[in-house]
């Protein structure tokens, strides 16, 4: 028995904790697979899933390439379409091809998830457990292909906070050409960069990331170029949508107008908070300190915020805790999180036809109780980095306070 237990080290337990979670998930998503993912039955049961549904409705079950036709192109940035198109043609047409295609699809997705929980520990070992103990990540996991991204995003901050820029730059590239969420990492590293002096590593990081972005989407952009360019007109002309505070409002008939030109002031405004708090901070940060804050801000301003974005806060949420101060703030949006899980379910039951779910008002009040807990998180990290004491000399630098106040000193 002791050898037994002697033998079990954190790594293994990591790759434990990933397998239970991604079990539990197929679990929740047993009922769906085996009925068909009938309307309203997958929001009744909260198992639905993009991975069958686009299955079939964009052309996939009949081979055709993912971005060929035009506006019912695959609506992702080009490795999630080829991977949705390349896990297709492994799967044999007939009866249970939908159902093939799934299971194929949540395999991959859950070795991604155990990528993703090792590369989680690596950056921060104390609490990186927390991460396949979140019930929303566990519930969100085989909803779509988001995994494909954040493995490949946790990787470039792992990568960047070792200082090895030419791997995290290509990384970086492969998870924006994935999911697009990862572009934000940009402004910090450029800001981390500029604090350590390090300008030429700014133009190697820009440099390697552009080519390879362009390496991947290049012959997808030449070939077919309405396809590629699908998403990012979707995104870009869409209204408020599932989960944001706009559609929150919406139903609570508080209508926005010009949504999409407010949602670009806000992106700018969101940026040059950002800015400002990385200058207010005592010290330069790690990647690793400061991702989730940024992405989190923009997640909440933005015309959508998806049940699976989670997915890609929790990990970034993780490798920022510092204390166990912070466990608390942490656990509470994620019972904000859970709490959403159901609710957006229960609320789209509704809409699809099902005779009981939650109405308008509810759903758009759990919503609004979703984001105050990730605000909450969120205000929680900010404070404590902001209060903590200047470091060493070589990693501090002035806060803008200084820089604009404290320079009139100086002067008689």
């Amino acid at each position: 028995m002791q050898r037994i237990f002697s033998s079990v080290t954190p790594t293994k337990i990591i790759i434990i904790l990933a397998l239970l979670a991604s079990l539990l998930s197929f679990a929740k998503s047993d009922h769906c697979r085996n009925n068909g993912w009938a309307s309203p039955d997958v929001d009744v049961h909260a198992c639905y899933s993009d991975i069958p549904s686009l299955f079939s409705a964009r052309g996939l079950d009949l081979h055709h390439w993912a971005y060929s036709s035009g506006e019912k192109s695959v609506e992702y940035p080009v490795i999630t379409g080829v991977v949705m198109w390349a896990t297709a043609w492994m799967v044999a047409s007939g009866k249970h091809s939908t159902r093939n295609y799934f299971d194929l699809n949540i395999f991959l997705l859950s070795l991604l998830f155990i990528g993703t929980l090792l590369v989680t520990f690596k950056l921060n070992p104390r609490y990186s457990y927390l991460l396949a103990l979140s019930p929303a990540v566990i519930g969100s996991l085989f909803i779509n292909w988001d995994l494909w991204g954040i493995f490949s995003m946790m990787l470039a901050i792992h990568f960047f906070d070792k200082n090895e820029i030419n791997r995290s730059a290509a990384l970086l590239a492969v998870s924006i050409s994935t999911k697009f969420f990862p572009v934000l990492l940009v402004l910090p590293i450029i800001f981390i960069l500029w604090r350590r002096n390090e300008i030429r590593s700014i133009v190697k990081y820009s440099s390697v990331c552009i080519a390879v972005w362009l390496t991947i989407n290049l012959p997808v952009i030449i070939t077919t170029p309405q396809g590629w360019w699908h998403f990012y007109q979707l995104n870009l002309q869409r209204e408020s949508d599932w989960g944001s505070v706009w559609y929150a409002l919406s139903l609570l008939g508080l209508n926005i107008s010009a949504l999409n030109y407010i949602s670009v002031l806000l992106l700018l405004a969101v940026s040059t908070a950002m800015v400002i708090y990385l200058l207010e901070l005592s010290r330069t940060p790690k990647l690793a300190e400061v991702s989730f804050l940024l992405l989190a801000a923009v997640l909440i301003v933005g015309k959508v915020y998806s049940p699976q974005y989670v997915l890609w806060l929790v990990p970034l949420a993780v490798i920022a805790l510092q204390s166990k101060k912070e466990l608390l703030a942490f656990w509470i949006w994620q019972a904000g999180e859970a709490i959403y899980h159901v609710a957006i379910w229960q609320h789209l039951a509704l809409v699809s036809g099902s005779h009981f779910g939650l109405p308008d008002a509810g759903y758009a009040c759990l919503t609004l109780v979703r984001i105050a807990t990730c605000l909450y998180f969120m205000g929680v990290l900010m404070k404590n980095r902001l209060s903590e004491r200047p470091p060493q000399a070589g990693d501090s630098h002035s806060r803008i306070a200084d820089f604009l106040f404290g320079s009139a000193s100086s002067y008689p």
